[in-house]
């Protein structure tokens, strides 16, 4: 073998040793202790790195909990079981946490809501509404092109026949990238256990929105009137729920005259239908005889002054 060959892979080998050996030095010497609940917490996390903490992935939320600058109730998919498994690692009490799932405000589809135009362009929610502010007459409606089914890092949303996206309650987490990323703001975090949400975004008079949707809200009034918990108020041109309030009776649905509050029971409201209109001619009745009571009283003050 050449000698001039051998001595420059010697060389080379040489210089390889003293830089391993160096670096392995600096690795040790200016390592950054990294505190271990850090990576315990990071492994409990779901790791869909959806952002919806707040913070940069999940490791960035690890590490913001085990800081004191996070909460341990900010992962949504997570919930309130990846919340007690980050109590037990940093030896803390879990609060109460509300599971939250996406709803869709909006139920004017493609058989059931206007167009100014018709679209041809990209199969994306932003660009479309950057166009004229989108091609659907309401100013706030779905514009129905699936951005929130692309986003979602759960596979919870599915597009329908009617252009609007079907949410799935078994796979949404409430992690709220798709109401994050919806341009038009059809989509916002509900309490999962409510059974009912207000499916309109358009906050026109009433006359405009008939012109544009046939099951837009027109702001009537008549579920606020008839809600025996008094969980709805007119707001906007828009009804909306307080769902701190909000009992589920579903006597909303029921009143409602353009079908606009929405319902998981959908299917089966017409057979809860009657017992909810026997709810609601209680609920009169009791009313009609607070205010004679109320009448008389009056009646009875008068007299003795």
């Amino acid at each position: 073998m050449d000698l001039n060959l051998l001595g420059s892979i010697v060389e080379l080998g040489f210089l390889a040793l003293v830089f391993g050996a160096f670096l392995g030095f600096a690795a040790k010497k200016f390592a950054v202790k990294v505190d271990e609940r850090v990576e315990k917490i990071e492994a409990v996390l779901p790791g869909a790195n959806c952002g919806a903490c707040g913070f940069p992935g999940c490791a960035g939320y690890a590490k913001a909990v085990v800081e004191g600058t996070a909460p341990v109730m900010a992962c949504p998919p997570g919930g309130a079981e990846v919340s007690t498994l980050i109590c037990e690692i940093l030896g803390t009490e879990a609060g109460e946490t509300v599971k939250t799932i996406a709803a869709l405000k909006c139920r004017g589809g493609k058989n059931r809501a206007r167009d100014k135009f018709e679209y041809d362009g990209i199969r994306d929610c932003r660009a479309a509404a950057l166009v004229m502010d989108g091609h659907k007459l309401c100013p706030n409606g779905c514009t129905g092109l699936g951005t929130c089914e692309e986003v979602c890092p759960f596979d919870a949303i599915t597009m329908s026949e009617e252009d609007l996206p079907i949410i799935s309650e078994e796979k949404c987490t409430g992690c709220g990238v798709c109401v994050a990323e919806c341009p038009k703001n059809v989509l916002e975090l509900i309490p999962a256990k409510s059974q009912v949400w207000i499916a309109c975004n358009n906050v026109f008079p009433g006359k405009l929105v008939k012109s544009s949707c046939d099951t837009g809200c027109i702001a009537c009034g008549i579920c606020a009137k008839n809600c025996p918990a008094d969980a709805i108020i007119i707001e906007n041109n828009l009804a909306r729920i307080d769902y701190e309030k909000c009992t589920n009776c579903q006597i909303c649905v029921v009143v409602c005259p353009t079908g606009t509050i929405h319902t998981k029971k959908s299917g089966e409201i017409s057979n809860d239908a009657p017992k909810i209109r026997a709810a609601l001619e209680r609920k009169k009745a009791k009313e009609k005889e607070k205010k004679l009571a109320e009448t008389e009283a009056k009646k009875a003050e008068d007299k003795s002054d």
